[in-house]
């Protein structure tokens, strides 16, 4: 009688094979890591971005709220511009905002924005010529100036944002 010798299937892996998942499982890992760190700097981005967005709104909320010229007489013929001391702390009309840094920034009513450390706006403003916006006037010889805020964090620019504001009828 012959005997067979039934054929064993082979049974766990060999070193190969070991190797070779290993390898495909860490490549898998170290991709996952760089996507998730490359997730992280987008998220953190987003998120200045957003903070900057809110800052320059409060900046512009506050230019559209300060009348356009001096409300006291005693002052209504001082140049256009802030009293020297920077930042302004005493804001009664629009172009004591001129070329003045807040930090800490200022929110749409010209308070301190608590928790925002390392953040600041700098604030220009130009006079246009209300017949062609383009072309800058002589500072107080306008109905029109042009806002612009540079909000900076940790002194690097994050956002700049411009508009127009022009003297309201009733001032």
């Amino acid at each position: 009688m012959r005997r067979q010798h039934a054929r064993r299937g082979r049974r766990g892996f060999t070193l190969v094979e070991v190797l070779l998942a290993t390898v495909t499982v860490g490549l898998g890992l170290v991709a996952l890591m760089g996507a998730v760190r490359s997730a992280s700097q987008v998220n953190g981005a987003g998120r200045k971005i957003t903070q900057a967005s809110f800052l320059a709104q409060e900046i512009r909320e506050w230019t559209m709220t300060l009348p356009f010229s001096d409300p006291d007489p005693g002052d209504q013929d001082n140049p256009p511009g802030s009293d020297g001391s920077n930042p302004q702390v005493f804001v009664d009309d629009l172009d004591d905002l001129m070329d003045v840094t807040y930090s800490p920034p200022r929110d749409g009513q010209g308070l301190a924005v608590a928790g925002a450390s390392g953040w600041s706006q700098t604030i220009t403003l130009t006079w246009r010529s209300p017949g062609n916006l383009m072309q800058t006037v002589t500072p107080g010889t306008s109905d029109v100036i042009n806002v612009q805020v540079d909000v900076r964090c940790g002194g690097q620019s994050v956002l700049t944002a411009n508009w127009l504001v022009a003297r309201r009828q009733d001032e």
